[in-house]
This record gives structure tokens, sequence and C-alpha cells, in this order.
């Protein structure tokens, strides 16, 4: 027996040994190519530090910055009839579902939740990208008009964040009939006289730029977003001329009066709540953990004054 082989070695190599390290702690921005923590860009809300790339996040880690103390509580959506065409490409629906399904962990394209952005009770809808380019179907429609009913329910406003190739072919005519539902729903909201606000986010194009995404009160676009119904490259070739720079990002679109602001995401909280308060008519928020007193509250806390006995 060796000792020095069977013992020593070993023993050295195990404390100098190189340690595999796990392929998430790190991601490479798609912009500059910087390699961010991730623990360091979950918070800052999926926003590179170096150049304020905007990368895809999630319906749940949106309202989770987005809601007070992260909490939401979810609405129920109406599930749809699965594969109503019996649809088949390379894959079936189904198994395009199942796939996209496990891939996400979400049941469908968007999600809906009620709670507070600084103590403003409201109604929030958001689209998943990732799942099937967070194509617009049966589900998607029915989750928008819920989203109406609710807000209309509560008497709350509706903030939206689209996020959408456009329709979902799988589903044809029907996936197209969810535009005029969609639109019968944003009339819900403006006949309750509340508020609807559509956030834009990379990208938004297709069938849900024609629809509900651009019938908001407020139109609000983070950086450098692509929206538009037809793409750049399809125009390009059906034009057969060069387009300007950056034509239809959100920058081209606010100097040309399709949207009102083009906010950073991780300002974008503090946007809603002024937006949301103003047009509900009521006062600006107060910072900090507690609200405002109402005057009669703040009257009747004010000290007495001392009277002296003669």
């Amino acid at each position: 027996m060796n000792w020095i082989t069977n013992y020593v070695r070993p023993r050295i190599n195990s404390i100098f040994s190189r340690r595999e390290v796990p392929e998430n702690l790190w991601h490479k921005c798609d912009e500059c190519g910087t390699m961010l923590f991730h623990r360091e860009l979950a918070e800052n809300q999926n926003v590179c530090t170096q150049c304020d790339h905007h990368m895809a996040i999630t319906p749940r880690d949106r309202f989770a910055h987005l809601f007070d103390g992260g909490i939401f509580t979810e609405v129920e959506v109406p599930a749809p009839t699965a594969d109503p065409l019996q649809f088949r490409d390379q894959k079936k629906y189904p198994d395009r579902m199942k796939a996209a399904q496990k891939k996400t962990g979400e049941s469908e394209a968007m999600l809906v939740a009620r709670g507070e952005i600084g103590r403003t009770p409201i109604v929030a809808a958001a689209q998943d990208f990732s799942f099937m380019g967070g194509s617009m179907g049966m589900y998607v429609g029915n989750a928008i008009i819920a989203a109406a009913q609710e807000a209309v329910k509560l008497k709350r406003p509706l903030i939206l964040f689209s996020a959408a190739g456009g329709a979902r072919m799988q589903e044809g005519i029907l996936s197209l009939m969810q535009m005029p539902r969609t639109t019968v729903a944003v009339e819900m909201l403006k006949e309750a006289n509340l508020p609807y606000i559509v956030v834009l986010t990379h990208p938004t194009t297709g069938g849900v730029t024609a629809s509900y995404a651009m019938l908001g009160d407020v139109h609000i676009s983070e950086p450098n977003a692509l929206i538009c119904f037809a793409g750049p490259r399809v125009i390009e070739q059906t034009i057969r001329e060069k387009l300007p720079e950056g034509f239809q990002r959100a920058e081209y679109l606010l100097d040309h009066g399709m949207l009102d602001r083009v906010t950073k995401r991780t300002e974008m909280r503090e946007e809603l709540i002024t937006i949301t308060r103003m047009l509900m008519n009521q006062p600006p928020a107060v910072k900090g953990d507690l609200p405002a007193p109402q005057p009669e509250e703040a009257k009747a806390e004010t000290p007495a004054e001392e009277t002296v006995e003669e």
C-alpha cells in the first residue's frame, strides 16, 4: 500500500479541487454583455445595472415588486375549451401547451391579481411572453374580461402590462375574436368611470396592439420596447425602403404622440401610484408605512392648552 498515493494525494486534491459553480448564479446582459449576479439582477427587477437594458420579467416577479409588500391575491379566470380546433402543426396544440406550462410553471399566458400599490387598491393583469410568446388566445380574452369585471365590482382602476407576439394561431378565428371581446371589457371600465392604464413592455405586437393595448386612458412604456402591429422587417420588405432609426420603439412612438410616458421599470411603481391616485381624485400618496391622518383625527389628537388656576 502506497500511503502517499492512496491517502495524502486524494486528501490534498479534495481540499484544493476546483468547486463547481451553478450555472444560474450569473446572467449575461443581452445588450452590453456584462455578467450580472442573479440576486443583484432580481433586486433591480431584471434591469441591467450597467446599461439599463430591460430584460424579460415574469408576471409574478413583476407583481412582487409592484404591490405593497409583494402581497397580492390572484383573480380566478374561467378556463376556455381546450384545443377547440383540434389544431396540429409540427406538434399538437395540447403538447405545446404542456411544454409551455412546464417551462414557465404557469397555466396560461396572463396573470390577473388584486392588491394595493401605495395603499391604493387596484386590479392588475400581466402577460407572460415566455408562455408561447404571450399570444392572445381565448384564455387571455377571458383574463381581461375577468380583470375588468373585478375592477368594476370593487370600483378599482385596472392596470395592464402587455407583452405579446399577437394572436394565437392555434386557435384561429377564436383568437381573433378576443379583440372585440377585450374592447367590450375596456368599455365596461369606461362606463363605470374607472381608469384603465396600459404599460406596454417589449414586445407588444399584432392583434394585441390593435385592441386592448392601445385603448387605455394613459399609455406608458418601458424603454426601448418594440410596439407595433407589423414588425419593421415586414414593413421594409413591403415598401422596399429603409426605416428611420429606432422606428416602432418606445422613444420614437413617444416623440410621435402614440405614448404618454416612457418610464424605467425601477421607477414604474411610483409613476403608477401617482397617476392612479390622480385619476381617482385621491390626494397624493404618503411616504412611509402609515396613511395620512384625516383632518378630524389630527384635530382630535392636538393637545389642549393647559389652563393655570389663579
